[in-house]
């Protein structure tokens, strides 16, 4: 069986100089492929696209990664922008959640990291809390603390025990989205990581960043469980 392809969206910078060159850049950061990588699938990056092409896009791929960035636009969940919430990104924002909808909807796995996680919350429909202080001590600096599993979930099986893990966000979970549970907490309480109980749908967020420390369980398990569903015939239609 060939690897299991695993899309991982990307995000548009404007202005990103290369030499002579200063032109808008889509990208991610190269430990997200390397993560997928290190757990047994091919990574493939996923740009930004037209409206209404996301079942397209995922009917070539096994799993899906939405990778971190910035905040959600508290537009999408109903909510006052507070003034610490970042700027909006309305193409990102609107390729994201179709993607989401899209590989739920297709019973596809699906990983969502820090930004993704909130993505994938709010896609389900549920909200944010926009400025928790504390988890943000200077601008691009990881800190690390410890989560906690919630035991009996799915991520409870793949990290059973306390893990130390590089975080760097400023906004949570609020209210979850539809069928969403719970598993993992920081020692404040705060939610670390959620997922849909279902256990016929792999479908996981963590609001760390495994990308930085190279534990690659949570993604083996994202991979694996893709291995297993690109053994299984899907017939896609476009919505």
């Amino acid at each position: 069986m060939p690897r299991p392809l695993i899309g991982i969206t990307t995000y548009v910078e404007e202005s990103t100089r290369f030499r002579v060159w200063d032109v808008a850049t889509s990208l991610v950061p190269t430990g997200y492929y390397e993560l997928v990588q290190a757990a047994g699938g091919a990574a493939v990056l996923l740009p930004p696209d037209e409206p209404g092409t996301a079942a397209e896009v995922l009917g070539r791929l096994d799993g899906l990664v939405v990778a971190g960035g910035p905040d959600v636009d508290p537009v999408r969940y109903g909510a006052p922008r507070d003034p610490r919430t970042g700027p909006p990104a309305t193409q990102r924002d609107e390729w994201e959640l179709e993607l989401i909808g899209a590989a739920l909807a297709a019973e596809m796995p699906v990983l969502g990291i820090c930004r993704g996680m909130q993505a994938l919350n709010v896609a389900l429909g549920g909200t944010l809390v926009q400025h928790i202080d504390g988890h943000v001590e200077a601008p691009g600096v990881m800190s690390w603390h410890p989560v906690r599993p919630v035991a009996g979930t799915r991520y409870a099986a793949l990290v059973p025990e306390e893990a130390e893990v590089p975080t760097y966000h400023h906004q949570a979970v609020d209210e979850l989205g539809r069928g969403l549970v719970v598993s993992a907490h920081a020692v404040d309480g705060t939610v670390e990581a959620i997922e849909l109980p279902d256990p016929d749908r792999w479908v996981v967020g963590v609001q760390w960043h495994p990308e930085r420390d190279k534990d690659s369980r949570v993604m083996a398990g994202l991979v694996a469980a893709a291995a297993d569903r690109a053994r299984t015939p899907v017939i896609w239609t476009r919505h």
